[in-house]
């Protein structure tokens, strides 16, 4: 008997099989109506069984078996096993749990059309078409799966930063108010910690927020106006030194850095460059800042001493969620979530600029170039 014949004869004692085999994956069959574990499923078989039923060359096969065919699974978002793997991932499924169901469906159909095929040998086209059939669906059950995956942790992040600011201020609020009190040491000390502690917090919830944006496809978005880098860059090192008051940080800028740039998106990116030297960099030794302009042109320099970077690691530096490794002793480790370089070249992105990064045995160098557009 053919594969198609039997499964159109048969598709009703396969899909019980699978229904019985669905309803035991826990917990996310119990969210689940009984339709639904076995209504995609019908959906993949009537298509697996279309595709058995289509005319294939030798040629279409072989490209198909490379997944370069024009088999089940295609662009259109719609296709059976794409709203098979969205609705899985839905109701708390796994990607084992999904590839369970497939494996279960393979062999439900498998095993019963050998055993109708008795006497007779199975067709060997039948069953290479099947199972070529079956992986295409697979695979685009794995997409549509991982795409909801990731729709879901991007509202997620978006939800957390935005719930978080409420708090986060509240207590920066609160640690301001201690601080002005001068109710003593001890208390500015510990509103000093609070201070300092908000303002990493904040720089974290930022961070996750623009990466979000950028994940979402939105970009980095800036608003240039007409300002005096000089300025905007020095108000964000005088911050930077008083939550950092033990370390040292040198400037130096050019006499005429008036243009039209976003300088709130500027001063976050030097924030993250001079908070990357920081942690890296050579504990006892200054974080140096030099900034260069000429009629074109603005390139901003971060420098410190320490370890070289090694190739791998600099290679991949502006890459999201790319932690450097063997931070200096008594550093937090757990104070970054990797992505303030990659907002950098983001922010670098968004003015038409550049980054780069170079490291030796003296010193690691982040290097911003930006285009100066004339001023109005």
């Amino acid at each position: 008997m053919r594969l198609a014949e039997f499964l159109s004869q048969d598709m009703e004692s396969i899909l019980s099989d699978f229904e019985a085999f669905a309803a035991t994956i826990l917990p996310a069959s119990d969210d689940m109506a009984p339709g639904e574990l076995r209504g995609r499923a019908h959906e993949v078989l009537q298509t697996v069984l279309s595709d058995l039923r289509t005319p294939q060359t030798r040629t279409e096969q072989h490209d198909k078996s490379l997944g370069q065919g024009s088999g089940i699974v295609n662009t259109d978002v719609e296709s059976a096993a794409q709203r098979h793997g969205a609705l899985r991932a839905r109701a708390g499924m796994n990607i084992n749990q999904i590839a369970a169901e497939y494996r279960a469906l393979r062999a439900s159909v498998l095993r019963r059309w050998l055993d109708a095929c008795q006497p007779e040998a199975p067709d060997l086209d039948d069953l290479i078409r099947f199972n070529e059939a079956i992986d295409h669906a697979l695979a685009g059950s794995v997409i549509a799966f991982n795409a909801q995956i990731e729709q879901n942790r991007d509202l997620l992040l978006g939800m957390l930063g935005h719930d978080m600011r409420n708090p986060l201020q509240a207590i920066q609020v609160t640690a301001s108010y201690l601080a002005a009190l001068n109710a003593g040491e001890p208390v500015a000390h510990a509103a000093g910690r609070l201070i300092r502690s908000g303002s990493r917090i904040q720089a974290l919830l930022d961070d996750l927020t623009e990466f979000n944006r950028t994940n979402l496809g939105l970009g980095i978005g800036v608003s240039p106006t007409r300002l005096d880098l000089a300025t905007v860059l020095a108000e964000e090192l005088d911050e930077l030194r008083a939550v950092y008051p033990y370390r040292q940080i040198d400037a130096s800028f050019d006499a005429n850095l008036m243009g039209v740039w976003d300088g709130p998106r500027l001063q976050q990116l030097l924030g993250n460059l001079v908070l990357n030297a920081l942690k890296y960099g050579a504990q006892n030794a200054p974080v140096q800042i030099v900034v260069r302009a000429d009629a074109t042109l603005v390139r901003i320099e971060v420098r410190n001493q320490g370890p070289a970077i090694d190739c791998a690691m600099l290679a991949r530096i502006f890459d999201p969620l790319a932690r450097g490794r063997n931070l200096p002793s008594g550093v937090d480790k757990a104070g970054s979530l990797g992505l303030g370089l990659y907002i950098a070249s983001e922010i670098a992105k968004a003015h038409q600029g550049a980054i780069e990064a170079r490291s030796d045995e003296t010193a690691t160098t982040f290097s911003v170039v930006l285009p100066r557009p004339s001023v109005p």
